[in-house]
């Protein structure tokens, strides 16, 4: 396959800024670690990252005003080189805050670029080349995962938490320069006096409207829970299961990795030889296999699992991705972009707390089992026959 210009350097672009997005949010949590010697305060730096996922369809219903999303995408990371340099400010404990801001900063910024890349990608890229481009998009984003928080890590020890900002700070000076060949139809902005609060729930009702992106939405929601449920069990697995010291569990993070690299490899030829809810379906098949297999003690099936668990996710997360460009109104991709964001990942959290709670009172089989077996009912109602009966979007 020939790839346009747009799509090259857009994938350029997220190359090179998530590898320095990793290296500086594991940098970030060690730097506060260092200064302040507060475990919970570095757990926090996590916690701000993703909080900005809770204002997804308000975010997203700001970037839909803006006529030019590509400019949106320039600006954002643009913005957030700057805002990094300001961590060189940060010498002593008393300016900890500021990493804190900056932190919170790079998830708005976060929200802010998948709203407008979202929408700037089907004006920019043909229909047919948008499942391979999603899914290679995926296997750049988790492939640097495999190398730059070790990066991060060992920069940080050599140059500080600055030397890591810096080299942040400039990934995303070339990832906005990147953005300047994107090369997308202008996207026309319908003018409305809809109050705040309509324009923000039309992104719920577009979602409604489609129902297979509704199908695979909630699927992903109930998957999410589910994946953040299981994934506190890792330990206990390493431990209870594979009697093995605490540090093998970053075996089995780096197996996952590598099958969340092979998964977005893997989507595009897939996403043309299966209807888009049948795809879905099969991540999350893939997901209960995995989370059965780690109930095991033995060293095979937990690698299997892991792999797996590598390959679920992120398939359903790129069909998700591909419905969403091809299927709503480009008007709207912003706050219907926003709202996926927010039901997809805001019950990995809650699955997360969930986990962590009945970790504590029950053994970590149980709740393996019973992620198996919801993760069987929801690939299931994913399955099922769906009517592709919305109107055509119009563009």
């Amino acid at each position: 396959m020939r790839w346009s210009r747009s799509a090259t350097a857009y994938l350029g672009a997220v190359l090179v800024s998530s590898f320095g997005s990793n290296a500086m949010m594991l940098a970030a949590g060690i730097w506060v670690m260092a200064l302040t010697g507060d475990s919970s305060l570095a757990a926090w730096v996590g916690f701000l990252v993703w909080a900005p996922t809770l204002a997804g369809p308000v975010i997203g219903a700001i970037v839909d005003r803006a006529p030019r999303r590509q400019r949106v995408m320039i600006g954002a990371n643009a913005v957030m080189g700057l805002l990094l340099l300001l961590l060189l400010l940060v010498e002593t404990e008393a300016q900890v805050w500021l990493i804190f801001a900056v932190m919170l900063c790079y998830g708005v910024s976060f929200v802010v670029l998948d709203a407008a890349e979202n929408a700037v990608l089907p004006a920019a890229v043909p229909a047919d080349q948008l499942g391979d481009l999603n899914g290679l998009r995926m296997s750049a984003s988790e492939g640097v995962k495999l190398a730059a928080p070790l990066l991060g890590a060992g920069l940080f020890t050599w140059l500080g938490g600055a030397g890591v900002a810096v080299l942040d700070a400039v990934t995303f000076f070339v990832a906005a320069a990147l953005c300047l060949l994107i090369r997308p139809v202008r996207i026309e902005r319908t003018p409305t006096a809809e109050p705040w609060r309509q324009r923000i729930a039309e992104g719920a009702r577009q979602l409604w409207r489609q129902p297979v992106l509704r199908r695979i939405v909630l699927s992903t929601s109930s998957l999410m829970f589910l994946v953040g449920m299981a994934g506190t069990t890792v330990f206990a697995v390493v431990d209870e299961g594979l009697h093995r010291a605490p540090a093998f569990a970053g075996v089995l993070l780096t197996v996952q990795g590598a099958g969340s690299v092979a998964a977005g490899l893997l989507a595009g030829p897939l996403q043309r030889r299966m209807r888009p809810h049948v795809f879905a379906g099969t991540g999350i098949a893939l997901f209960a296999a995995g989370a059965a297999l780690r109930c095991l003690p033995s060293l095979t099936p937990v690698l299997v699992a892991a792999l797996l668990a590598g390959l679920a996710a992120p398939w359903v997360l790129i069909i998700g991705a591909t419905v969403l460009q091809r299927d709503v109104p480009a008007a709207c991709l912003g706050r219907v972009s926003g709202t996926v964001t927010l039901l997809s990942f805001a019950p990995g959290a809650i699955g997360q707390a969930t986990g962590a709670s009945l970790l504590a009172v029950a053994d970590y089989r149980l709740l393996l089992g019973g992620a198996a077996v919801a993760g069987l009912a929801t690939a299931a109602l994913c399955l099922r026959p769906v009517r592709e009966d919305a109107p055509a979007p119009v563009r």
